[in-house]
């Protein structure tokens, strides 16, 4: 597993970060970052869903920076693991992934905000603290999105057919898109190949493809459109 001892220099007087990616250069990148901020420190990191659960659920953290794609159990599960902390940390997505199609998924989960990996670094620090107040942290066009479907008399239809999807079922889509075939999914997800049929079966119907063939047709065309293939 990809878990760092507890930084035993951190002070009560800063806010306690974690931070979960499974690239070792942006979890790196991320610890210097919020380790150069006077009201910050970093607790720890992993690479990984267990890694990052097994070690909050012994020590606290007010913040968690996690990536929607790991190994294993994706984000979007570890966030709904983390809900069940007392108490339950406050949640930053960072992530490659766009903001369009996963942000609104994270915030249900129980984020309190969304970042794409191709913004600026200070974003980050700026997102931390806004949520360590209390708030959420969207990009302003999310934010008019979001107000558009909620706020109002009627909310308009979904934006495309994947939003209907459950989370799990909308990672086996995007993990038939990168090319895995259905023993690799299983693999990845620690789950049953037979698991991962269902999945597939219940997306054809939901998207009303025919076979295997159009599924993965469709799951490598929707990758490409969202600008996810490298990732996140």
């Amino acid at each position: 597993m990809n878990e760092t001892a507890l930084n035993p220099a951190a002070t009560d007087e800063r806010f306690r970060v974690f931070v979960v990616d499974d690239h070792p250069l942006v979890r790196e990148s991320l610890v210097t970052l919020i380790g150069r901020q006077p009201d910050l420190c970093v607790r720890g990191q992993a690479g990984d869903s267990a890694a990052a659960f097994a070690v909050m659920s012994r020590e606290p953290v007010d913040v968690v920076v996690i990536d929607i794609s790991l190994p294993g159990e994706s984000g979007l599960e570890l966030i709904k693991r983390l809900q069940t902390l007392s108490p339950a940390p406050r949640i930053l997505v960072l992530s490659m992934h766009d903001e369009a199609f996963y942000a609104e998924r994270a915030l249900r989960a129980g984020a309190m905000g969304y970042v794409m990996k191709q913004e600026t670094t200070d974003k980050v620090i700026v997102a931390i603290r806004h949520i360590l107040q209390g708030k959420l942290y969207v990009s302003n066009g999310l934010a008019a999105e979001l107000a558009r479907k909620y706020v109002g008399s009627r909310a308009p239809a979904d934006p495309s057919l994947t939003a209907r999807l459950s989370d799990r079922e909308l990672e086996v889509f995007r993990l038939l898109g990168l090319g895995h075939e259905t023993k690799r999914i299983a693999q990845e997800l620690k789950i049953s190949v037979k698991t991962v049929q269902a999945h597939c079966a219940s997306i054809k119907e939901t998207l009303g493809l025919a076979n295997l063939h159009e599924l993965i047709r469709e799951a490598v065309r929707w990758m490409e459109s969202t600008g996810s293939g490298k990732g996140g």
